[in-house]
């Protein structure tokens, strides 16, 4: 009986003491961290705003803590590439400038929520194809060929499917149907023309490269072929509806 009693008082202070050691390390770990954390806040409070630039290192290396006025470098842009951008630019502007004139042009409920669509994608893919040339310091629009003996400012540079002048007075002056051929008819050429200009970008050798650039230009091609079926099937419904009329 009294070996148990003094077993039972062994375990009791074996696990008191156990409790203790184990409160003892939870508070010198606390306290640890509240130093680590006051020491980091006064590094901060000592340098306010310092970035602080970790390079990491090949497999096997150490990192490397590189000085706050570090900059990223953009690798060098093709010429291709830039050209691109620059034509690709003043191309969707004037797909803008063609659903601009559905509202006031015809009351086709289905054209007018297809031009809803391709001038919000093409007005925001202006907005990323200029700021992926400011990044990299380059202008906005094509430099205007210099051409001996010859005044350019009349001319208008057109992109491959670009409506030409007369193309796009005739589409501002008809109405209804007219206009809704017109425009169909306008709108597949003008996407069949991007379609070129990304053919072409991903033949010229070392252009297409850039990360950003390759994954815009395949999004181009593949939702403009897309959007060209669709004016496909609305051509042929159009031209349905204007033959049973004159035949009605």
């Amino acid at each position: 009986m009294k070996s148990f009693y003094f077993k039972g008082q062994r375990q009791l202070q074996s696990a008191t003491g156990g409790g203790a050691l184990r409160s003892g390390l939870v508070a010198a770990i606390a306290l640890a961290g509240l130093f680590s954390l006051t020491v980091c806040a006064q590094q901060q409070q000592a340098n306010p705003g310092t970035p602080v630039v970790v390079q990491p290192g090949a497999p096997g290396q150490p990192t490397r803590t590189l000085p706050p006025s570090t900059r990223a470098t953009l690798p060098p842009s093709a010429p291709a590439d830039v050209q691109f951008m620059q034509g690709m630019i003043m191309h969707h502007a004037q797909a803008v400038e063609m659903t601009a004139l559905i509202e006031s042009h015809t009351e086709n409920k289905d054209l007018r929520l297809l031009g809803a669509r391709i001038s919000h994608s093409q007005s925001e893919e202006i907005k990323f194809m200029k700021r992926w040339l400011e990044a990299r310091g380059e202008p906005t629009s094509l430099p205007m060929p210099e051409m001996p003996g010859m005044d350019m400012s009349n001319q208008p540079m057109l992109m491959p499917g670009m409506l030409t002048p007369k193309q796009m007075e005739a589409l501002k002056k008809a109405k209804g149907a007219d206009f809704d051929q017109l425009f169909l008819t306008g709108m597949i050429q003008h996407h069949n023309g991007a379609l070129i200009m990304v053919k072409d970008l991903f033949d010229t050798a070392g252009s297409g490269q850039d990360a950003e650039l390759f994954n815009f230009a395949t999004d181009v091609d593949s939702g403009q072929r897309a959007e060209i079926r669709i004016m496909q099937t609305m051509l042929g419904k159009n031209l349905a509806s204007v033959v049973s009329l004159k035949f009605s």
